[in-house]
């Protein structure tokens, strides 16, 4: 078990002041069975928002809604929290292979949230692309099990794409975003994503914190984790849902620390709603994610 030190903070400044508004804020970490624990969680919101509304939505993410009021000229959040992470053994690869995974979906006659027919059609940000698609026909061919094609699909595109803070952005569709071979964490998971249904794999976009390192040698700095995104694909029935990174081509560590998941980054989004700007805006945001407990026995 590794215990976890969270701060998130996110600052905006408007131009002339905003008329008011209304947010959605998905950023409170999961609390997962036997995998994720969230205790001494705090957030602070200045100014105070004129309502609040507490709720989890369909997939089970924690919602926070927020009524801005007028006037403002600027916005601060802060989020802390103490998250207890481990990470169950992977063990033997015990799913199907491509061939037999239909099967297998057709038998789950559940329409949970965690149910895989949820995950396997185009959904508004993640349509077909038949590109998209033949790349992840190539990069899996030969893979015996489904667990063995979602990590040639993310080593694939992890040498296939280039990582560029600077090469778009939240609405670059995944595409546009494949074409050109550079992006972000959201870009890589949304092409993952696309093809791993485009082979008939189910998956889901999941968002979280990433624990990153320095290079060697040098100091950790303050804020620069990160808020992240990764792939969860649905492997069968006996392996059941496996977590994958495409951005750092690995299956998740106990450095993943969920928020939530849904069908594409619009289920997602850390902040989404509507605010009465007359003008422009300016926002920023660190994350920093500290270790503060590791006990590898438990």
């Amino acid at each position: 078990m590794t215990v976890y030190a969270l701060t998130l903070r996110i600052q905006y400044s408007f131009s002339p002041p905003v008329g008011g508004g209304r947010q959605h804020l998905r950023i409170l970490p999961a609390t997962l069975p036997l995998q994720q624990e969230v205790r001494n969680c705090r957030l602070s919101l200045a100014p105070d928002p004129l309502d609040r509304r507490d709720f989890t939505d369909f997939f089970g993410t924690r919602v926070i809604e927020i009524a801005l009021p007028p006037g403002m000229t600027d916005f601060a959040l802060t989020l802390t929290a103490e998250v207890d992470r481990r990470l169950p053994s992977p063990g033997l690869d015990v799913s199907p292979s491509l061939g037999d995974l239909q099967a297998e979906i057709a038998t789950h006659t559940g329409l949970d949230p965690a149910a895989p027919h949820h995950f396997l059609p185009p959904s508004p940000r993640i349509p077909e692309d038949a590109a998209i698609a033949a790349f992840a026909r190539q990069a899996t061919a030969g893979a015996e099990t489904v667990r063995s094609a979602v990590a040639a699909l993310g080593r694939a595109l992890n040498t296939a794409m280039v990582f560029d803070s600077q090469a778009t952005d939240v609405d670059t569709p995944p595409d546009r975003a494949f074409a050109q071979g550079r992006g972000v964490c959201q870009d890589f998971a949304q092409i993952m994503i696309g093809g791993l249904r485009a082979l008939g794999i189910p998956a889901a976009y999941v968002s979280g914190y990433l624990r990153t390192q320095p290079p060697p040698g040098q100091p950790r700095l303050t804020g620069a984790d990160a808020m992240h995104a990764w792939v969860q694909a649905w492997t069968g029935l006996d392996s059941g849902w496996v977590d994958y990174d495409p951005t750092n081509a690995c299956f998740a560590s106990d450095g993943h620390i969920r928020i939530g998941f849904g069908r594409d980054y619009g289920d997602v989004a850390p902040v989404a709603g509507m605010l009465r700007l007359g003008g422009g805006q300016q926002g920023s945001h660190s994350v920093d994610l500290v270790e503060i407990m590791r006990n590898p026995s438990s």
